[in-house]
């Protein structure tokens, strides 16, 4: 995987928002739909964050706009009450320093329009992933090229304050290219908000938090770690809603490490680890895990395949935790790096980064099998899908 990185200072990433004037003339609470937030990475093809529609019935969406042009917006994060949207701009030089940044949003819940509101460093460079926490006063972000986590507190008004705690990960692991040092790739937090967990890729470790809120702090966790195989570099993590189960997506080796989770405590017990990929593939050049999630039920786990380029189902044993194999379906697409799943369960959007491409899949419910719904629309490298319903 090859971190996309401006190296020219970022400046202000938000320059200006560009909707559609079917956007600005949609009624206020459209039965049925839900708007759909689309990170990228920019370029010829993409200035920032697209907006579209998804038909919660049929599976279509709308043609995408322009929400807001910001550099690299890779992934974002909604605020609880669905007024903020936060992105990170992962980029390597920020105001002159060698770090990354954070940007902030408000959102038009009846348009779906962005407003900007300020943008603040990210503590270290080339920011990857970043969460909200519950209360909605902090955003946490995992910057993967300075192998740093950090906590931005959030005002009132949805602004982001300078980072209040920054934490340099330290070590490497097995791999002589991509595990020489710290990357940390992804930061979440157990529904409570009181434990963080930070997936990092290049120490094979999923690094424990407590977090406080009112502080805004991390401090170390006891134990302070938990360790996977070597070389498998832990990418992105999904939290069961049960509280009890944590699921990891390693990137190297197209795997997935299942925890139990001990919410009180924030300790993470290893249940399992199963292939990403189809019973009896073996890994080749240019695959690499990407995206997982929990459908909003509890019963499946998904993840994303690049290369082999494919959405994994799999279902969940509800009293183990333990996953299973049910299916593997073709994104229709190159590099699926992300998808999302709409909040009623529904449907599937995989993000195809290298195909310009978001394809939508129907879910079944029973099963958790996925199916194509016959839409798809075009926006440059995308890599995030996130949802928030419409008022």
């Amino acid at each position: 995987m090859t971190r996309q990185l401006a190296m020219t200072v970022c400046g202000l990433a938000v320059i200006a928002l560009a909707l559609g004037p079917a956007f600005a003339q949609t009624r206020s609470g459209a039965a049925g739909e839900t708007l759909v937030y689309i990170g990228t990475y920019t370029g010829a093809k993409s200035e920032g964050i697209y907006l579209s529609r998804l038909d919660l019935t049929s599976g279509a969406l709308a043609a995408p706009v322009l929400a807001a042009k910001a550099a690299n917006p890779s992934f974002l994060a909604i605020h609880p009450k669905g007024t903020f949207l936060f992105a990170v701009n992962e980029v390597a030089t920020f105001a002159g320093q060698p770090t990354g940044a954070v940007s902030a949003f408000s959102i038009d819940r009846r348009t779906g329009q962005l407003g900007p509101l300020n943008q603040q460093s990210s503590g270290g460079n080339g920011p990857a992933h970043l969460t909200v926490d519950p209360s909605g006063r902090n955003v946490l972000v995992a910057n993967y090229g300075g192998g740093t986590v950090a906590v931005l507190p959030v005002g009132a008004d949805g602004r982001l304050q300078q980072p209040s705690s920054v934490i340099q990960h330290t070590g490497s692991s097995v791999d002589p290219k991509r595990q020489t040092k710290p990357y940390a790739h992804s930061i979440n937090l157990e529904a409570g908000g009181h434990f963080a967990y930070a997936a990092d890729l290049g120490t094979d470790k999923l690094m424990i938090y407590r977090f406080d809120a009112a502080a805004g702090t991390l401090t170390a966790g006891a134990p302070a770690s938990v360790a996977l195989s070597p070389g498998s570099g832990p990418r992105h993590l999904a939290i069961h809603p049960n509280g009890r189960f944590v699921y990891v997506i390693n990137e190297m080796r197209l795997d997935v490490a299942a925890f139990g989770q001990d919410a009180a405590r924030g300790v993470l017990t290893p249940l399992q680890t199963i292939s990403s990929l189809p019973p009896g593939l073996a890994v080749a050049s240019g695959f690499s895990g990407a995206e997982i999630q929990v459908h909003p039920s509890g019963r499946f786990v998904y993840t994303s395949n690049r290369g082999h380029d494919s959405i994994t189902a799999f279902a969940v044993d509800p009293s183990s935790g333990r996953l299973s194999f049910v299916a593997n379906e073709p994104t229709q697409g190159a590099f699926p790096r992300g998808f999302g799943i709409d909040p009623t369960g529904q449907f599937l959007i995989a993000a195809n980064q290298r195909s310009d491409s978001l394809v939508v899949f129907r879910i079944d419910q029973a099963s958790g099998r996925l199916t194509a719904a016959g839409h798809a629309i075009t926006v440059g490298a995308p890599v995030c899908v996130k949802f928030v319903a419409r008022q």
